[in-house]
């Protein structure tokens, strides 16, 4: 059991690239607003997950997929980001849509800090704290 989990482990750190869905595949304009998937596609989202499904299988993380979010039209988050997925024509790249921090070999997310040590970490952090401060 722990061998066949082992290697499951290993296949999906080496052949897996996750994807935060807000603010690096879909726009997110707007915030949550009325909780649906209204925006279109970033830039360069769409050639960008076409080219690497080439080699990875591409997961999608969001908080929109968390099980607490409300329906929106009788949807969860993951059914409407599926739903979104598939009027872009990129369902067909996506091997999962999740809430979780799948294994991957990155992860691309619009929120996040290259960990390095704490001392950056810390330094960033702030930064970031003083933009939102200022806002």
């Amino acid at each position: 059991m722990i061998d066949e989990y082992d290697q499951k482990q290993k296949h999906e750190n080496n052949n897996n690239i996750s994807i935060d869905f807000d603010g690096v595949i879909h726009g997110n304009s707007k915030g949550f607003h009325d909780g649906t998937v209204y925006d279109k596609p970033i830039a360069g989202a769409i050639d960008a997950i076409q080219n690497l499904a080439k080699k990875y299988n591409i997961v999608i993380f969001s908080a929109k997929a968390k099980p607490d979010r409300p329906l929106v039209h009788g949807m969860t988050g993951i059914e409407l980001i599926w739903e979104w997925l598939e009027k872009h024509n990129l369902s067909q790249y996506i091997s999962e849509v999740t809430s979780e921090k799948p294994r991957a070999i990155v992860y691309i997310d619009d929120k996040a800090i290259r960990f390095t040590d704490w001392n950056q970490t810390l330094n960033e952090l702030s930064v970031i704290e003083g933009n939102i401060d200022n806002e």
